[in-house]
């Protein structure tokens, strides 16, 4: 999903100018790198606040350059280790009078929601740099979707394998500083904050930006599927698989449980592209948004 917002924005912007340059907040360790490579962006400024993640992609980033041929194009970058929740980013940038084509906030924003003041700075972080018609994308949990989980659940908490989502309290939700603690497998283990996004899009507005795309992530996996290019690249992460599996070949897992509602939908089709059960499950708790900076 990250992959498909990101590049479609890029190209969006590409088919309207010849230099597009990037605000990834939140880079993390670059796990985007590459996918601002295959973008052909011509400049990025990455930013987090976690001083060893930034140059472990700054690292990746130097690593990339020193792979990359000769006629291969690859991006100008700054790194920037501040806490963009506290911070302006503007002060810290190499060229003072740089402004982007897009930003890209993935899985960070919800963090900014501990205050009031701490969402408007990394939401004017985002966007005040923004040219007109500039792109602010990112993926966030869906408030609604938590609250509803919880509340219908028979404890404070809620998942299954592969997640778990465990909240203080429930039947009251402030607007900021809303806590719960989110665990992903072996790889995420911190405490989060409610985004009420009503309120993100109003804030936004501040800023002069405009809502044009919100969808949860089952959503817009099912439309962008229907493309025979995007599912070759689910198919390639391995997040896609025929069922039943091609001669010769095995199924991605041999837990058969996995394969439950592959099994039921046979019965009424001969072959069809699968998702094992318990990722949509913890996909179906986020959503991906799009503003859009106006002129």
């Amino acid at each position: 999903i990250k992959s498909i917002i990101i590049l479609e924005q890029v190209r969006q912007k590409e088919k309207e100018q010849e230099q597009v340059s990037v605000l990834d907040l939140g880079c993390g360790k670059g796990g985007d790198l590459l996918k601002w490579r295959k973008g052909g962006i011509d400049h990025l400024v990455c930013a987090d606040i976690a001083a060893v993640s930034v140059e472990q992609c700054q690292s990746r980033y130097e690593e990339m350059r020193r792979k990359s041929q000769f006629n291969d194009k690859i991006f100008r970058a700054q790194f920037i280790a501040a806490d963009c929740a506290k911070e302006l980013l503007s002060e810290k940038l190499d060229d003072p009078g740089l402004m982007f084509d897009i930003c890209s906030c993935q899985f960070v924003f919800h963090y900014s929601f501990e205050s009031e003041q701490k969402a408007d700075m990394m939401l004017r972080n985002a966007c005040e740099r923004l040219k007109p018609g500039g792109y602010f994308i990112g993926t966030t949990p869906d408030a609604f979707e938590l609250v509803k989980r919880v509340e219908t659940s028979d404890s404070l908490s809620f998942g299954n394998e592969v997640f778990r989502v465990s909240f203080q309290s429930k039947g009251s939700y402030p607007l900021f500083g809303c806590q719960y603690h989110f665990s992903l497998e072996d790889v995420v283990d911190v405490p989060e904050f409610l985004v009420y996004f009503p309120l993100l899009e109003h804030m936004a507005k501040r800023y002069n930006m405009r809502l044009v795309l919100k969808q949860r992530f089952s959503e817009f996996a099912e439309e962008k599927l229907k493309k025979e290019h995007h599912r070759r690249l689910m198919m390639k992460m391995m997040a896609l698989e025929p069922f039943p599996c091609e001669e010769g070949h095995a199924q991605a897992t041999d837990s058969k449980a996995e394969y439950c509602q592959a099994k039921e939908h046979c019965s009424r089709c001969v072959r069809f592209h699968f998702t094992s059960s318990a990722p949509p499950s913890s996909a179906g708790i986020y959503l991906v948004f799009v503003f859009q900076k106006m002129p």
